[in-house]
């Protein structure tokens, strides 16, 4: 064979043999991490049950199409009807003569923004394949009966996880951005992408998690959770941290924060320009905030009593203490607001009266809708979980942090997976995503509680439906002035049922529902500028109703609530300095599961 006729010039052919073996010797490596991790693996009782679970719905769901002969033929006939037109578009388009495509992407949907996945006729009919794929599935599911509300839920949650694993885009060869940079780079980035997943094998000593940011990026303390205070208090459950004032002057009544035991607590507290501790401080409030322990098999039986009694109430009387006040503000975000609600209603039960005002960042107090989150919660499904939490006194935080990324798997799991594997790159650095994979464990008698009493059985928003220390409560007893801020795009706490839980106040009471999600839509300083905000003075029935008769505002919901608390017309005095050993953010919040907690709690 002459030069000329050989496919590839000598050096690029080493240079792709070289790359080859380094390929093969990288997968390798891989296989054999599997092995040696994976060698003595045994599936948990816990997942063993979801399975057989799941398997058991599905063979429901099928059971119940095949009873549908008619509809089933009907349904086959139209997709091969439309994968006919797809066909003949196709051949067109080759051909050079411009067709409408017979479906399309939805404009949202990040996964085929490429242009190839328009002008690429192979590219155009592999992309509109697979969506056609994905409608004909949702179709069949909508046509099946008998299903409970949740069993449905169920469903459609596993068949959207099986039809995003099949995207084209996770494949390199139905990916034209992945198969040109392969091309490109002469298989180099697979290289990278079998290094990047041996690093995250290496890295996971619990659940496989997938990295999605520079993990060196960012230090607790150092550039993430910076604003200055001091640790004035703390017990086994948490550390209560005091803010420095940056006013001369300052509000009156502090202000408590209760973050959720859920991750950690500087979500409120990223960076000095989107931290909303610093910009309340800056408003002239003496912020105080509860940064929880990361429980161990020490805390086996902390329950969420315990949260109220050692957690809230405690830290509430500590802000009283110390400041010499005898009321205080409180916000709280996310199953911190859960927690505050039950302690103003505990407060209100047993005739105490030491909270002004109460602000709930996206929480859940009515449970009757709770978003996808409930696809996990049935009695079955706690009953094996809980033996695997009393066995080790806790539920690791890596199995909650999988289980909230698998409700936007495309964006937290597959859009990686094709960033880092496939494309070979690393993830961008991201303050937000640094903390979504900073997890924390849950102690095991207080999740089974949380879980049973208010998403199984949605007590909480029953009178006197659970008893905290012994005292019935009753959140429709609650009268303080309350702040609900919920979102739009939420999937963990949607807002119609964050607004199910606002009519529950009997107080003056004032719902607001801002743009985006759970993190983004209430992470969102006003120097962004980001997103809209809705308000309506009128608490109607029915959210849909309230939302149609809404104002819709430009900005950022900070101001609107800054308003609101300016209504209350407090007393200014002269700045509080904090007074601690130990300075803010503590050392309660640097315990990394990753780098074992026990270790750790020994060293602080």
């Amino acid at each position: 064979m002459s030069e000329n006729n050989q496919l590839l010039p000598p050096e690029d052919l080493l240079a792709w043999t070289a790359n080859t073996t380094r390929l093969l010797e990288k997968t390798q490596e891989v296989l054999n991490q599997l092995y040696l991790r994976y060698s003595q693996f045994s599936l948990s009782p816990a997942l063993m049950s979801n399975w057989m679970h799941m398997a058991e719905v599905y063979q429901s769901t099928v059971n119940q199409l095949l009873a549908k002969p008619e509809f089933l033929m009907n349904s086959h006939m139209n997709l091969f009807k439309d994968y006919t037109l797809l066909c003949q578009n196709t051949s067109l388009a080759w051909l050079g003569q411009a067709t409408e495509p017979v479906i399309d992407a939805d404009p949202k949907d990040k996964r085929f923004k490429h242009p190839d996945w328009q002008t690429n006729p192979t590219f155009s009919f592999i992309k509109q394949y697979y969506l056609l794929m994905c409608r004909h599935i949702k179709d069949l599911l909508v046509e099946v009966d008998g299903l409970d509300g949740k069993t449905a839920r169920q469903v459609e949650f596993l068949s959207r996880q099986f039809v995003d694993a099949l995207a084209p885009t996770n494949f390199v060869t139905t990916n034209p951005e992945v198969l040109q940079l392969t091309l490109s780079s002469k298989g180099e980035n697979l290289v990278k992408g079998l290094a990047n997943m041996l690093e995250d094998f290496k890295r996971s000593d619990g659940p496989f998690a997938i990295k999605m940011t520079d993990l060196n990026a960012f230090e607790v303390g150092k550039n993430i959770a910076v604003t200055p205070g001091k640790v004035v208090f703390q017990n086994e459950l948490f550390q209560l941290l005091q803010y420095n004032p940056t006013t001369e002057k300052v509000v009156k009544t502090p202000m408590l924060v209760v973050p959720p035991w859920i991750n950690k607590y500087y979500i409120l507290d990223l960076r000095p320009d989107n931290s909303f501790v610093k910009w309340a401080t800056d408003q002239g409030f003496t912020v105080f905030l509860i940064s929880w322990v990361n429980p161990d098999e020490r805390h086996a039986n902390i329950r969420f009593d315990d949260y109220l009694k050692l957690g809230t109430l405690t830290a509430i009387d500590e802000v009283c203490r110390i400041t010499g006040e005898e009321k205080v503000h409180t916000t709280a975000f996310c199953i911190g607001g859960t927690l505050l609600g039950c302690t103003l209603a505990y407060l209100a039960a047993t005739k105490q009266q030491k909270v002004v005002s109460a602000t709930y960042f996206a929480t859940l107090l009515d449970f009757s809708e709770p978003g996808e989150l409930g696809v996990f919660i049935d009695e079955a499904q706690l009953a094996q979980l809980e033996e695997e939490m009393n066995q080790k006194g806790y539920f690791d935080g890596r199995s909650m942090a999988m289980a909230f990324n698998l409700l936007r798997d495309n964006d937290l799991i597959w859009s990686y997976f094709v960033n880092n594997y496939l494309a070979g790159k690393e993830p961008f650095p991201f303050d937000l995503l640094f903390w979504n994979s900073d997890s924390t464990n849950l102690p095991a008698k207080t999740h089974s509680f949380y879980l049973r009493a208010m998403y199984l059985h949605n007590l909480l928003c029953k009178p006197k439906g659970i008893s905290l220390n012994g005292v019935p409560i009753s959140l429709t007893d609650i009268k303080v002035p309350a702040y609900f801020i919920s979102t739009v795009q939420d999937h963990i706490a949607p807002w119609k049922s964050t607004y199910a839980g606002a009519l529950l106040h009997q107080g003056k009471t004032r719902f607001v529902l801002g743009g985006s999600g759970h993190i983004a839509g209430i992470v969102n300083p006003p120097n962004a500028n980001k997103y809209d905000y809705w308000t309506n003075e009128k608490l109607t029935a029915n959210p849909d109703e309230w939302l149609a008769q809404a104002k819709q505002h430009e900005g950022s919901w900070w101001l609107d609530w800054k308003a609101w608390m300016d209504g209350f017309k407090d007393t200014l005095i002269p700045a509080r300095i904090p007074k601690g050993s130990e300075d803010a953010p503590g050392s309660y919040v640097k315990r990394h599961l990753s780098k074992g907690i026990k270790e750790q709690c020994e060293k602080s």
